[in-house]
């Protein structure tokens, strides 16, 4: 009886996901109170931070003070009686400022740091969880960039984004008021000036926003063109396609290279438009205030208004402008940490996972036998793999399955293990549908050995135990001497320990197909799926390979996908795919005298072998 797949769940847009989407602003409401999820945990650092900030800023603006009373009491008078008093307050401030301004930065950085440890941490468990059909049509590089480019925009926002923004603003009110009770007049003068700038502000963000989409939108791309070219660097050089690479990366580089200087043309617009401001501002009410205390003809005389309060108020008019410079330059900052978090948060919200059962049921002693049942697929919206597959396999038998490319073969594995789901029909596992079982055991009752082998940083020894630290070191050790591991692994000096570098190159194929085989058999599944084990294996460790071979799969039930038929002749039972459906089935001898499609494979095989001995 043919059971229906349950579709994998799928957030709004998530089948059309778009690693270069752009939208965000430079403070959108809906992102920040994401983020803020992750920061809420450590708040109580970043309240303590905006309180520390504003402390800095009050003592700066008391260090202002102090020097307008240095120069209208003692200076201007030349008064020097109690300047010693004076002198140690403005050290007394000056240390006041250090001290709060250092434990304010690395109290946002702690926050910020462990806010982002948590995104980055989940976002790596979301990769994880996504299904196979994600990652064939999503270019790598740039989910790569996602965890380090990203999360590196957002880390600059925690360091002088959001609490020092608000600190700014805050310093901002509080000059205001202080500049209008310290002389109206003055201030009134001095905010001519803001108007300018803040249409120049408003006209040139709209510019920043865009250079910054731009900007990380080609930074993706270059991520994802390194990641390729760089993985597959041995066939780049094996097909002389160094210029070529060079060539595309040159004009990705050169877009790169505008893009940021785009970016950098627009900053420099905001930070030199309102560093000019400042001077301006500066040398009117320099040029005002003074003709007041000079007493101009037109101006008329200021009695009230001293030399001290002057310089009071200048030095507060550029400390006024101070922060409306690092606004400036802030926004750029929070335009580029919004549109990072927009990119993480998209991909956070695709939810295609292989789902796990809704309801608990009681599993089925590990037998191993393995039935499809009219099963049918398609990898995306492309033509159908796989039409109406239907088999059984028995407890302990073992099945080969062979057709020509194309045919679906390692499709049954990807299917059987749930990287995929059927569209239609089912699999059963010891008469349990395969989606009744949660993931993690069903993979762990199938095995899989795949002809491509990867290998992880770290020793031999983890390799044979990962992603099961149950099995034990001697158990792990055990099932490779079994292999004859132990014949290849004695060249290191630590054996077992060796390290194996990058993608295992310290090993030949043949000598990674190994390890693998040696994985499976620590594990011990009740079915084991060889999918293409041993196309890579060299004469020397394919003997090794063969002699364990019956060992590895004796009391379990194996299914041998394999391209060379010599290796399956003594199978209990060969299938033959043809065009993704099920053309023929039995022994060797019987598909052989039946002249069918096995036949046909059986002589093309051979008469390659032949052609190719006697060329």
């Amino acid at each position: 009886m043919s059971a229906t797949t349950e579709t994998p769940r799928m957030a709004t847009g998530a089948s059309v996901y778009d690693p270069e989407h752009k939208s965000a602003g430079a403070f959108e409401p809906e992102l920040l109170r994401r983020l803020w999820g992750y920061v809420r945990p450590y708040r109580r650092y970043v309240v303590a931070s905006l309180a520390l900030l504003l402390v800095t800023q009050a003592a700066g603006l008391g260090l202002f003070f102090l020097l307008r009373h240095a120069f209208d009491v003692h200076i201007e008078p030349a008064q020097f009686e109690g300047y010693t008093t004076v002198l140690a307050g403005l050290l007394a401030i000056s240390v006041v400022e250090y001290l709060a301004r250092r434990r304010q930065v690395w109290l946002l950085d702690l926050a910020g740091q462990n806010a982002l440890l948590d995104l980055r941490r989940d976002l790596f468990r979301h990769l994880q969880r996504l299904s196979s059909s994600f990652f064939d049509r999503t270019p790598i590089g740039k989910l790569v960039g996602r965890v380090t480019s990203d999360i590196e925009a957002l880390q600059e926002m925690f360091s002088s984004g959001v609490v020092t923004i608000l600190g700014d603003f805050v310093l901002i009110v509080a000059l205001v008021v202080f500049l209008l009770v310290l002389d109206a007049e003055l201030a009134l003068v001095s905010f001519l000036i803001i108007p300018g700038l803040l249409g120049a502000t408003i006209w040139a963000r709209r510019r920043v926003r865009k250079a910054y989409q731009t900007m990380t939108s080609r930074r993706s791309r270059m991520n994802a063109f390194l990641h390729e070219h760089v993985a597959g660097m041995a066939l780049v050089q094996a097909f002389g396609r160094e210029q070529i690479a060079k060539d595309e990366y040159g004009s990705i580089n050169a877009e790169m290279r505008d893009a940021q200087l785009d970016a950098v043309t627009w900053e420099s617009f905001l930070s030199a438009a309102t560093d000019m401001l400042s001077a301006f501002t500066t040398a009117l009410i320099t040029w005002y205030g003074a003709r007041l205390i000079l007493g101009d003809v037109l101006l008329g005389a200021r009695p009230d208004l001293t030399l001290g309060t002057l310089f009071l108020f200048v030095f507060w008019m550029q400390r006024f402008f101070q922060p409306l410079t690092d606004l400036s330059l802030k926004y750029t900052v929070m335009q580029s940490a919004m549109t990072a978090a927009e990119r993480i948060f998209r991909l956070m919200d695709v939810h295609e996972f292989i789902s796990e059962p809704t309801e608990a049921v009681e599993l089925p002693a590990a037998r191993g036998e393995v039935v499809f049942d009219d099963v049918r697929f398609a990898y995306g919206q492309g033509e159908p793999v796989l039409h109406g597959i239907s088999f059984r396999v028995r407890p302990g038998e073992k099945v080969a399955i062979v057709g020509a490319t194309g045919s679906g073969k390692s499709t049954l594995q990807k299917l059987l293990t749930r990287l995929y789901d059927v569209r239609s029909g089912a699999i059963r596992l010891d008469g349990l549908d395969a989606r009744q079982y949660p993931i993690a055991e069903l993979r762990r009752r199938v095995g899989v050995v795949l002809q491509d082998v990867f290998l992880f940083e770290g020793t031999v020894l983890d390799n044979l135990r990962l992603g099961h630290p149950e099995i034990s070191e001697a158990d792990a050790i055990a099932a490779a001497d079994r292999l004859g591991l132990d014949r290849i692994v004695k060249r290191f000096a630590r054996g077992y320990r060796e390290p194996v570098s990058e993608r295992g190159k310290n090993f030949s194929s043949g000598e990674r197909q190994l390890i693998s085989f040696a994985r499976a058999l620590a594990v011990a599944p009740p079915v084991l799926v060889l999918d293409e084990a041993t196309s890579n294996v060299d004469t020397e460790t394919e003997e090794l390979l063969q002699s364990a071979l019956k060992e590895l799969i004796r009391g379990r039930t194996a299914l041998v996908i394999a391209h060379r038929l010599s290796t399956i002749r003594d199978a209990d039972r060969i299938l033959v795919l043809d065009g993704g459906r099920l053309v023929e089935e039995g022994r060797h001898e019987q598909l052989l005298k039946r002249g069918g499609r096995y036949r046909e494979l059986y002589d093309l095989q051979y008469r390659d072998q032949a052609d190719a001995a006697t060329s």
